[in-house]
């Protein structure tokens, strides 16, 4: 992923890099617990908060990357929608 950092092309696109420091951010205070069992609250909340900024970028960069398979490419868009991660019923299966 860092090297995903150090590519100017992605560096055009501050949506995605946005997403990727709120990763890395979430990944190093994770890593930097010993145990998340028994935490005080003030530091579930934090972590909480680490990791609504990380899902809401992501969600946010997922519903664009299927905004361009829909308008470029429909085969691939087809696939993406029906093993959506938002929905517990997906299936790859064309029904």
């Amino acid at each position: 992923m860092l090297n995903l950092l150090q590519n100017p092309n992605l560096l055009e696109h501050e949506s995605f890099t946005d997403l990727l420091w709120a990763v890395f951010h979430l990944a190093e205070e994770l890593a930097q617990r010993k145990d998340l069992k028994g935490l005080p609250d003030t530091d579930y909340q934090h972590l909480a908060g680490d990791i609504e900024r990380a899902y809401v970028l992501l969600i946010s960069e997922w519903l664009a990357y299927m905004e361009h398979l829909k308008e470029k490419y429909a085969y691939l868009f087809s696939l993406a929608i029906r093993t959506n991660p938002f929905d517990p019923d997906a299936s790859p299966e064309v029904r």
